[in-house]
């Protein structure tokens, strides 16, 4: 049967919206099996909804037209009822990308109420991760709530740092990818990493808490690295995966909905605008839309469920796109324009993109940061230098509303509060050395000591 293209009207308590039936049909299971039932519902120009709010129903509209709203109270309370009847997956996502520290209780109450499990898994992460920040609030949770969340991990800040290709017969026990053990304050060790694989100049991410690595070089001769390697955090294990299509280095590598993507990097010395896509589940690479430009060492963002990359122009610009996947299109959000030397790096908080940059040439060390917000499509500079004696903050990842930045003596953390990062901790530095991947990762708690798994 031939999806319906034609528009219906949706009578929603006292409102009535004219939705085009194909979209109801793609993104809604409850109207899809309306539609294709044979039922005399198919054939009416107006369908009425019971005991559903129209607020709702309208947030849903905007969300399936690829608006991500901000929503209140009221209307995360409307939106997710609307989005268990009606079984809208998209609506459900943007619930659960827009989750914070000040609505973190409301989700969890919402979607237990109506039973929007992975709204309702999502929410207690989120909980989990800003124990501490909510605890008073907490009392508005059910025991089986509580018992839920704290049977859960919090995320651990995780890095390696620069390696090559290592001969099997040779014991490097600097090979390691650790984390840090917040409580007594030092980098312990998660796991080796394979002979064959290399974090130098390679793509480095996580994804469904699992670690990818893809590309690089060897050290030593310079050669790119091949194979692929994932780290299963539940098993504990190393596993090869297909090798790109387009070998290549110094790439930025991203999760996005099942997926990998292989952003830019360098062959034979020639930077490279390919972006490669990697769907997990059916281990295949496939070529995705080119950057607007070469790129290589993308800096590269994730947050309400898009991804963002930095490209740099001369004269101090630097133009943020956007990947929208259901078009498989990079879109330009936004242009900076600052004065400064080399590298830069980019985090992202709720509807926030900060993007981390060095001075000027004549005081490098020094960490300016400048924040774009998508909502109100602004940039404001974030007052103050970040930075610490033993030079600029270049490794950063966001938990909750903390973010962790690090280098080799010193780990800082920062509280984000109104758009601005107080600083709030430190913690011991990552001690190796090279260029630092610094990730999240919820490791199990038969792997975390008694002391951190509450």
């Amino acid at each position: 049967m031939q999806p319906p293209s034609e528009y219906v009207r949706v009578r929603v308590e006292d409102e009535i919206f004219n939705v085009e039936k194909q979209m109801l049909v793609e993104n809604s299971e409850y109207f899809r099996a309306l539609f294709e039932s044979g039922m005399r519902e198919c054939a009416q120009e107006e369908i009425q909804l019971q005991g559903l709010p129209a607020r709702g129903f309208r947030v849903m509209l905007k969300v399936l037209g690829e608006s991500q709203p901000i929503l209140d109270r009221e209307e995360i309370l409307d939106a997710v009822e609307c989005a268990a009847f009606l079984l809208v997956k998209p609506l459900t996502e943007h619930l659960i990308f827009t989750i914070s520290s000040a609505n973190c209780i409301l989700m969890l109450q919402a979607a237990g109420i109506y039973g929007l499990f992975d709204l309702i898994h999502a929410s207690a992460q989120f909980i989990r991760d800003v124990y501490a920040n909510v605890r008073e609030d907490l009392s508005f949770l059910s025991e089986d709530q509580l018992d839920y969340i704290e049977s859960l991990s919090p995320s651990a800040y995780v890095a390696v740092t620069t390696h090559s290709p290592s001969a099997g017969h040779l014991d490097d026990f600097s090979r390691t990818i650790c984390y840090l053990d917040e409580v007594e304050n030092h980098w312990a060790t998660l796991t080796s990493l394979p002979d064959k694989a290399s974090t130098c100049l390679a793509g480095v991410t996580v994804l469904d808490n699992n670690i990818y690595i893809v590309g690089g070089v060897d050290g030593l001769s310079k050669q790119i690295v091949k194979p692929s390697f994932c780290y299963n955090t539940e098993r504990n294990s190393w596993s090869e995966f297909p090798s790109l299509q387009h070998p290549r280095y110094n790439l930025t590598l991203t999760g996005h909905n099942g997926c990998l993507f292989a952003v830019g990097g360098m062959c034979r010395n020639t930077v490279l605008a390919l972006v490669e896509k990697y769907q997990v589940a059916s281990s295949t690479w496939s070529f995705s839309a080119c950057l607007p430009r070469p790129g290589a060492g993308v800096a590269c963002a994730r947050t309400m469920g898009r991804i963002f990359v930095c490209l740099w122009l001369p004269l101090d610009t630097t133009d943020v796109y956007e990947y929208r996947s259901r078009r498989d299109e990079w879109v330009l959000v936004t242009t900076l324009k600052r004065q400064q030397s080399y590298g830069h790096c980019m985090v992202a908080h709720q509807d926030n993109l900060y993007v981390m940059r060095n001075g000027p040439a004549d005081d490098f060390l020094r960490c300016m940061i400048d924040c774009f917000n998508l909502t109100r499509q602004q940039w404001t500079a974030l007052p103050g230098q970040y930075v610490n004696s033993k030079g600029a903050l270049f490794t950063a990842a966001i938990r909750g509303d903390t973010v962790f930045t690090v280098n080799r003596m010193l780990t800082l953390m920062y509280n984000i509060h109104e758009d601005k990062w107080k600083p709030a901790k430190e913690r011991a530095g990552f001690p190796r050395s090279g260029s630092m991947h610094a990730f999240l990762l919820r490791l199990p708690k038969n792997r975390l000591p008694t002391r951190q798994q509450n």
